[in-house]
């Protein structure tokens, strides 16, 4: 993956994380790599050089906190069906 690729990828991340919902358990700790994510775009743009390694590190525990996050979420069938009158 190239360099822009990755960068692409970390802001699409971090816009994400901002959307996790404020009662999900993995919104608090999503914060954290969200921070990070604004670190290297801010890193980025200022023209400093970041391993790749690195980024695919934050590219991976990201994706991890929002698959958890995601898990959280019910199903709209199940949501559904809590709903109608019995």
């Amino acid at each position: 993956m190239s360099s822009n690729a990755r960068m692409n990828l970390i802001r699409l991340l971090a816009a994400r994380m901002e959307r996790l919902s404020v009662d999900s358990i993995w919104a608090r700790r999503a914060s954290g790599m969200r921070r990070a994510l604004i670190k290297s775009i801010e890193a980025e743009e200022a023209g400093q050089e970041l391993a790749d390694e690195q980024l695919d590190l934050l590219i991976e525990h990201s994706f991890e906190m929002l698959r958890r996050a995601a898990m959280e979420i019910p199903d709209a069938e199940s949501a559904w069906k809590n709903l109608r009158p019995r």
